[in-house]
């Protein structure tokens, strides 16, 4: 069985590993990017993987699929299938035509086509996600579903959701090529259809108005983009309390070991470790101790 591959991101790494001992042909994923404050020059994180665990198999970046030379190239490697996990561009025909082309998407569509279907679900506070092997088509993720599983996602982190639906489509990704000429494709339902997009950093902002909504941005953007306020200051560990109203959002309602209370005008919250922009992560009492802050005093 020869495979083509296409990914970009960790999840797909995860997928990659799982085919290791299939005939790999060739890797395809987004260029090299510049990243962190110095903005290094660093490959994706499956260009990164494979160059230390496939050497001998070819890696292209191409920036898009206009070069007939590089549709030449994939054909003359005559791949049963072509798999994409997370590769971040939309597959012209000239591709789709080569081979099946197989898409793993962390959600259970056709909830949450699009970029960021992981962190939409923690946002909106779904109990449940998972992951669908679909047939591509020229569509933002609306070919028919080949099949699918779902999981548990209740409390977990946008990190935490990521590994687990990684580890899911490699198994998916594994029965649905053993068993592709077995399966029934069903056409998604497009009425039910929702779309998420790209997050940015400025998707971190939050406001002291509603605990849970900001517990949940706080699950959906760990690691990245993490949450912060509007002075910059960001919650880098916190728990949610209740829903009950408070009169002063901000407010520090009582103190504990190495946290406190803090009261959201909807809710209150645990706040455990805390950062200022530019400096190192603190538990939240040594923080408080900093800036001699105690109990009933505001925040910010």
């Amino acid at each position: 069985m020869n495979i083509i591959f296409m990914g970009t991101p960790d999840f797909a790494v995860q997928i990659l590993q799982g085919l290791v001992g299939y005939n790999i042909k060739a890797i395809l994923t987004q260029s090299d990017k510049k990243v962190g404050r110095k903005q290094i020059l660093s490959p994706s994180a499956v260009k990164d993987y494979a160059l230390h665990n496939l050497k001998e198999v070819p890696i292209f970046t191409p920036k898009n699929f206009n070069d007939d030379e590089l549709i030449v190239k994939i054909k003359a490697f005559k791949p049963d299938f072509i798999v994409v996990a997370a590769y971040g561009k939309i597959l012209p025909k000239a591709v789709l035509q080569i081979a099946p082309c197989i898409n793993l998407h962390a959600s259970l569509l056709p909830k949450y086509r699009g970029a960021s279907p992981i962190q939409s679900a923690i946002l909106n506070g779904d109990e449940k996600s998972g992951v669908c092997a679909m047939l591509m088509n020229e569509r933002l993720d609306e070919g028919d579903i080949l099949k699918s599983v779902e999981c548990d996602i209740r409390g977990k982190n946008a990190k935490e959701v990521f590994n687990d639906l990684a580890n899911l489509a490699s198994i998916l990704c594994k029965e649905v090529l053993c068993n592709f000429n077995n399966l029934n494709p069903i056409k998604q339902d497009n009425t039910r259809a929702s779309y998420c997009t790209k997050i940015k950093k400025e998707d971190g902002l939050v406001s002291l108005q509603n605990a849970k909504e900001l517990y949940q941005k706080f699950l959906a953007f760990t690691p990245w983009p993490g949450i912060f306020l509007e002075n910059g200051l960001k919650f880098i560990d916190i728990e949610f309390i209740d829903e009950k109203e408070h009169e002063k959002m901000g407010k520090i309602l009582a103190l504990e070991k190495d946290s406190f209370l803090l009261a959201c005008k909807k809710g209150t919250l645990r706040i455990k470790k805390i950062q200022e922009s530019g400096k190192k992560i603190l538990d939240a009492r040594v923080f408080l101790n900093g800036k001699r802050l105690k109990n009933e005093d505001n925040l910010c």
